[in-house]
């Protein structure tokens, strides 16, 4: 069994207005020091060993549900762990 730690971020070329949002009311906060924010979604999967490479079957998860990669990068850690 596999835990899949995967990260969706916009792409640098596609606006954020909800990062901006939250960066213009951190500065509000007197957090000055925060040059951007960018706003992201995180997903943990667990994964079953299968005849597929776990690879392959988180790759295929991200580019069909998890991300919109027309706009969107994802990224994903992948750790074995042991059945409970």
């Amino acid at each position: 069994m596999y835990k899949v730690k995967v990260y969706v971020t916009l792409r640098e070329s596609v606006l954020d207005p909800q990062g901006v949002a939250v960066k213009n009311s951190l500065h509000s906060l007197n957090f000055s020091e925060i040059e951007e924010v960018r706003i992201g979604k995180y997903m943990e999967l667990t994964v079953e060993k299968s005849d597929r490479p776990v690879e392959v079957v988180v790759k295929e998860a991200c580019e069909k549900l998890l991300a919109n990669t027309v706009i969107e990068d994802y990224r994903y850690e992948i750790e074995e762990c042991v059945a409970q």
